[in-house]
C-alpha cells in the first residue's frame, strides 16, 4: 500500500486518552491532511488529549459519530479500542472507504528493524528493559507503540541502521494481521484470559496475539516464553527462528537461569551473566521479562556489560509492582496496572511476607477462580471493591473454606478501602494494590487508580 496523506481527507475514529489517537492525528496534520477527529466521548473527557493537538489545523467531532465522516473520507484511522463490530466501520466498508491502523502505517513506513512484544501480563516491563539494554549500546534505540508512545511522529528521523522496540496489544495485532506484516524479532510474554468481554473467545483472542509470528520471515527471531503451555504448541506455525526461554529448565539454545546466573545462548555461542541476587523487581514473572528481553538485546548486539548495567538497576514501571514507601515497617505496592486476575496472582505471589490486597473493579469477563484461590492461600486480608467485588468475595469464601485468613472486607469507596487496609497492616506486612481488574466502573483509567492509591500512602 503506497502512502500519500497530502490533501486526503482522513477521519480519526476514536482519539481515546491513552494517546491511542493523538500519535496519528498529530502526524496526519504535519503531512497536510485534512483530519476529522470522531469520539463517542465529550470535549471534557477528552481534554488531556485535545491539549496535545493545541494549534493543529484538525476538526473535531465529539459526543457521537456522523455516517458522514465515514462516507466522505479517502481514509479511515480506526483506533485499537473501537469494537470490531461498530456500524461505522461497516458504513465505511459499503462505501469502499479504505480502513487503517497507526501501528499498521508504521509498520509499512519504518526502515529499521522492528522488535515486537506482546503478551497477557509483563508486554510493557518487557519493552521498556528491551530498549533500556539496547540504549547502551552504540545503536540509536526508539520505544514506543502500546507503552503510550506514538513512533510515527519520529519516522523521518528512524534510519535504516536504528532499531525501534514496540509493544503491541491484541487489537493492534490484529489490524497488523489484515496488513500481513509481523515484526523481525516478536516476544510473546504469556498467553492467558484477557480481553474476553471483546473477544468471542479464547480462541479469537489467542489468534489476534499469533499475528506477530504469522507473517515472520525466516531469517526473523520468535522468542517464546517456554514455560506458558500454550506458548509451546505454537513452534510449530512459526516460518521464523524459534528462540525460547524459561526459568524453570535448562536449554540448549535461548535464555535461561542456572544458579545466580542468566545463560544466553545462541548459535552455539553463549555468555553468561551473574546477576540474579542483584534483580530489583520482584518475582517470577518479572524473571521471565528479563530473559525475554535480555535474550532479544543480545540478538541484536548488545553484549554482557549492556544485560547487566540494566538488569542490576532497573526497579520497575509506574503502577506495575512499584514500591512506594515503608512506613512503621509496612511496605506499600501500587500494582495498579494488574488488570487480570493472573497478573495480580504474580504479584501477590511475589512476596514472602503477610500480604493485605486491595483488588476488585471493572468486569472484563475473566475467571476469577485461579486468582481467589491464590487470594486464599496468600493474604492475610482482601479488600474488595467495584463491580467484581461480590463475585470475588464468593468465591474466596469457598476456596478458604474453615481457615481463619483472609479476612475478606468489601468498603465502598477506594478511599475506604485503603484506611481498612491502613488500620488492619502490622510490621512486617505488604498492603498491595493489584486488582486484578480494569479500572473503568470507578476510574478513568488504571492510571488514576494507581496515583490515587500513591496520594493516600504519601499523606500517611
Amino acid at each position: 500500500m503506497q502512502y500519500e496523506f497530502k490533501k486526503k481527507k482522513i477521519t480519526v475514529m476514536g482519539l481515546g486518552l491513552f494517546g491511542g489517537g493523538v500519535g496519528v492525528a498529530q502526524f496526519l496534520a504535519k503531512q497536510g491532511a485534512h483530519v476529522t477527529i470522531t469520539d463517542l466521548r465529550n470535549a471534557t473527557e477528552l481534554a488531556p488529549s485535545i491539549k496535545q493537538l493545541e494549534g493543529l489545523p484538525v476538526t473535531y467531532k465529539l459526543g457521537g459519530h456522523c455516517d458522514e465522516d465515514f462516507v466522505n473520507a479517502d481514509m479511515i484511522i480506526v483506533n485499537p479500542a473501537v469494537p470490531k463490530e461498530s456500524r461505522f466501520i461497516q458504513i465505511a466498508r459499503d462505501n469502499h472507504v479504505p480502513l487503517d491502523t497507526e501501528i499498521n502505517i508504521f509498520f509499512q513506513l519504518c526502515q529499521a528493524p522492528i522488535i515486537g512484544i506482546t503478551g497477557s501480563n509483563g508486554k510493557s516491563t518487557t519493552t521498556t528493559l528491551t530498549g533500556k539494554v539496547l540504549q547502551q549500546t552504540q545503536r540509536t534505540t526508539w520505544v514506543g507503540g502500546n507503552i503510550g508512545k506514538s513512533l510515527l511522529l519520529h519516522l523521518e528521523e528512524i534510519k535504516p541502521s536504528d532499531i525501534a522496540v514496540i509493544e503491541l496489544s491484541s487489537f493492534q495485532l490484529e489490524e497488523l494481521r489484515t496488513a500481513k506484516k509481523s515484526p523481525d524479532i516478536g516476544i510473546v510474554t504469556n498467553i492467558s484470559p484477557n480481553h474476553l468481554d471483546r473477544y468471542s473467545s479464547m480462541d479469537d483472542y489467542i489468534q489476534a496475539k499469533k499475528s506477530i509470528i504469522l507473517h515472520q520471515k525466516p531469517g526473523d527471531y520468535a522468542i517464546l516464553n517456554y514455560d506458558d503451555p500454550e506458548l509451546r504448541t505454537w513452534e510449530k506455525e512459526c516460518k521464523s527462528a524459534v528462540l525460547w526461554y524459561s526459568t524453570k529448565d535448562t536449554l540448549t539454545e535461548g535464555a535461561f537461569v542456572k544458579n545466580d546466573t542468566i545463560v544466553l545462548s545462541v548459535k552455539g555461542e553463549a555468555i553468561a551473566i551473574s546477576c540474579l541476587s542483584r534483580i530489583r523487581i520482584p518475582g517470577i514473572h518479572n524473571l521471565q521479562n528479563i530473559l525475554a528481553a535480555s535474550l532479544a538485546a543480545y540478538l541484536t548486539g548488545a553484549g554482557k556489560q549492556c544485560v547487566e548495567e540494566v538488569v542490576t538497576t532497573f526497579s520497575g514501571l509506574e503502577h506495575r509492582l512499584e514500591f512506594v514507601r515503608e512506613i512503621n515497617g509496612v511496605r506499600y505496592y501500587n500494582d495498579s496496572k494488574a488488570t487480570t486476575p493472573e497478573s495480580a496472582m504474580a504479584a501477590i505471589t511475589a512476596f514472602q511476607t503477610p500480604v493485605i490486597l486491595i483488588a476488585g473493579g471493572y468486569d472484563k469477563g475473566s475467571s476469577f477462580e485461579k486468582f481467589a484461590e491464590t487470594c486464599a492461600r496468600h493474604t492475610r486480608a482482601v479488600i474488595l471493591i467495584g463491580k467484581t467485588a461480590k463475585r470475588i468475595k464468593e468465591l474466596i469464601l469457598q476456596k478458604k473454606t474453615q481457615k481463619e485468613t483472609p479476612s475478606i472486607l468489601t468498603p465502598n469507596t477506594f478511599q475506604e478501602a485503603f484506611q481498612q487496609a491502613h488500620v488492619l497492616a502490622k510490621a512486617g506486612d505488604v498492603v498491595l494494590l493489584s486488582p486484578a481488574c480494569a479500572s473503568y466502573d470507578m476510574f478513568l483509567n488504571y492510571e488514576e487508580r494507581g496515583r490515587q492509591f500513591k496520594d493516600m500512602v504519601q499523606s500517611l
